[in-house]
């Protein structure tokens, strides 16, 4: 009796405290990616020359930054399914599953950074972003800059993985908001000091060809070292990471037609990557833990949501207002420390809660049917679930905002 009575005990104890446990591993990584990602909104709002120099350059942030999120996040996903499913193993071999997605997402960084390139100068062209920067100069720009962050947030990735392994950390919980926000503080820095390489190089052409050629070569070679997981990864990610783009670059000319506003009120501009972080890395946290279910059997995909998916969203909701007005206070104190302009605090509180209600909204939408929809027909929820879901917030997250914007009285 007193075994059953303990037993019993235990288990409630066990989901008072799982609960509790992920609740502050998520609010941890969201707080933390969202100072990570204001620091990269610091840069951006300190890089007005720049902006002005380099019409176009504003539009192709939101872009470059998600596909790190992309690429990653979804790479930090999978292999959290597979510590979850006791098929991960912590090594570099090029036959082992960290081997074969540190190969795939080489070849998703070089060849998707030359598509975004490309699809940037059309969208620029397309929607009439005057003075815009060459073909050659987004080519440099996405390309090298794209490498560049790629590196920094590929060690972050690893240093997740190996954290989760050995400190015991949900990878569903911290990778998405994490790896998300790291790639805004990184990306930013990097696409702008690839910029300043084409203000000092009278050779663009010259230097966009031989990135392409190096780029084409560097990817079938790395294809013909690949194996079964690499190849199935890059089928699978190519599709939904060229949708995932075009969805970005949507996102980029709204933030590029309101260059102006943002520049009279800076803050905002410094709260712009944190806030586009935090609603993708909302709707990642959600998919990643979908997936997972998804994939143990612990939750069927149906079109209502289980009472397990009803409680992942509702935990979800509860950190969200929160981490929003984390931002916004993060964008104020950076503003005033830089003597940057701001419409002030109350202001950005109320841009940032506006704007996130919007936005967590369809964050619980998109990320629920996106997952549950690739799993129901038989692809992988890791590689389609966060990509749609993180780009698909970027251009919610950035209409949103400049819905607040309006309605609060900033523009």
């Amino acid at each position: 009796m007193s075994a059953g009575i303990n037993l019993r005990e235990g288990l409630s104890l066990k989901k008072i405290l799982v609960p509790s446990i992920d609740a502050q591993q998520r609010f941890f990584a969201l707080v933390l990616g969202v100072l990570a990602a204001s620091l990269g909104g610091l840069f951006l709002a300190r890089a007005e020359v720049k902006l002005d120099e380099l019409p176009g350059l504003l539009m192709l942030i939101p872009g470059a930054i998600a596909l790190r999120g992309n690429i990653f996040g979804a790479m930090g996903s999978r292999l959290g399914t597979a510590v979850h499913t006791g098929t991960f193993r912590l090594n570099l071999r090029r036959d082992g599953v960290v081997g074969q997605n540190l190969l795939a997402t080489a070849i998703l960084t070089l060849f998707l950074s030359v598509v975004l390139a490309v699809m940037g100068r059309g969208a620029a062209s397309l929607f009439g972003i005057s003075s815009t920067m060459s073909l050659a100069d987004f080519i440099v720009i996405s390309t090298l800059g794209g490498v560049l962050a790629s590196a920094a947030v590929l060690l972050i990735t690893l240093i997740l993985v190996a954290g989760s392994v050995r400190y015991k950390w949900d990878l569903d919980n911290v990778t998405s908001p994490l790896v998300t926000a790291f790639g805004d503080l990184v990306t930013v820095p990097a696409l702008l000091l690839a910029a300043n390489l084409i203000n000092n190089s009278s050779s663009v052409g010259f230097l966009a060809v031989l990135i392409v050629a190096t780029v084409l070569i560097g990817t079938f070679l790395m294809w013909r070292l690949g194996e079964n997981d690499l190849h199935r990864i890059v089928r699978q990610s190519t599709p939904v990471l060229f949708i995932a783009i075009l969805i970005d670059i949507a996102a980029g000319v709204i933030v590029e037609k309101r260059i102006g506003d943002l520049l009279t009120s800076k803050s905002v501009l410094i709260m712009l990557p944190a806030f586009l972080a935090t609603a993708g890395a909302l709707g990642g946290i959600l998919s990643s833990r979908l997936s997972t279910q998804f994939h143990l059997g612990l939750d069927d995909a149906t079109p209502i949501p289980s009472r397990t998916s009803v409680r992942d969203i509702r935990s979800l909701v509860a950190v969200a207002m929160p981490v929003f007005i984390s931002a916004a206070g993060a964008a104020h104190v950076l503003g005033v420390i830089t003597s940057q302009n701001s419409p002030g605090f109350w202001q950005l509180v109320l841009v940032a809660l506006l704007g996130g209600v919007l936005a967590v909204t369809m964050v619980t939408v998109i990320a629920y049917y996106s997952t549950m929809a690739a799993f129901r027909f038989g692809l992988d929820p890791d590689t389609y679930g966060i990509p749609m879901v993180t780009s698909s917030l970027d251009l919610v997250g950035a209409f949103t905002l400049v819905i607040a914007m309006v309605v609060v009285g900033v523009i």
